[in-house]
């Protein structure tokens, strides 16, 4: 059973370009919540800083990494390799540290099988529409459009994971998709109620999807 000392685990996933990682630097900012630096393998962003960002690692070292199990999860996302060690997210939780995760529904998955003896609460973000979906991959990417189409067709694939999380929060607006996320996580650890609606969350996925 977790302990109320211990720090709680958040989970944030999404689809690309739908907002989880600006989400998850602005929840960073509470008091007592901290993000998880994850490593990768992929080339730095222009904006992107090396050890606060992300761990910039080769393939040789991240499988080296994945050898001495020293992942709490780990997968690849197009075509490169993400992961998060254990060791740093567990000392930060003992703590009582609140751990925020940026990661995608394989990393969400095994963390959530693993069954950690810490609360857990996750969040799979989704973009209003598809349409805004495009033109924020567009406006990221827009040097390759093969990527944004790449990111198009997987979008389709991401979205059928929303059944696995505790919540969905459509960023149609981010300052209001942070402050409902951080009212959930608020009641969560409170134990207080709750302002979602998941038949709103459902009629929006098939909207999505159809």
């Amino acid at each position: 059973m977790p302990s109320k000392k211990d720090g709680v685990m958040i989970v944030l996933s999404s689809p690309s370009g739908a907002g989880k990682t600006t989400l998850s630097k602005m929840l960073s900012n509470l008091d007592n919540f901290e993000i998880s630096i994850s490593h990768t393998t992929r080339k730095p962003r222009p904006n992107e800083t090396s050890n606060k960002d992300y761990y910039f690692v080769n393939e040789d070292g991240f499988k080296r990494l994945i050898k001495n199990e020293e992942f709490l999860e780990y997968a690849k996302v197009f075509n490169n390799f993400y992961g998060t060690t254990r060791t740093p997210v567990i000392d930060k939780l003992d703590k009582g540290k609140n751990v925020l995760f940026d990661i995608d529904w394989q990393g969400a998955d095994q963390i959530k099988n693993k069954k950690l003896d810490y609360k857990l609460i996750t969040f799979f973000i989704l973009p209003p529409s598809k349409e805004v979906l495009f033109k924020r991959l567009s406006n990221r990417d827009m040097k390759d459009k093969l990527i944004v189409e790449e990111r198009m067709k997987q979008f389709e694939r991401d979205v059928l994971h929303w059944i696995n999380y505790d919540y969905v929060v459509i960023n149609d607006n981010l300052d209001n998709c942070y402050i409902k996320i951080e009212n959930l996580i608020q009641a969560e650890m409170t134990n207080g109620s709750k302002n979602y609606d998941p038949a709103y969350v459902r009629n929006h996925i098939e909207k999505l999807t159809s």
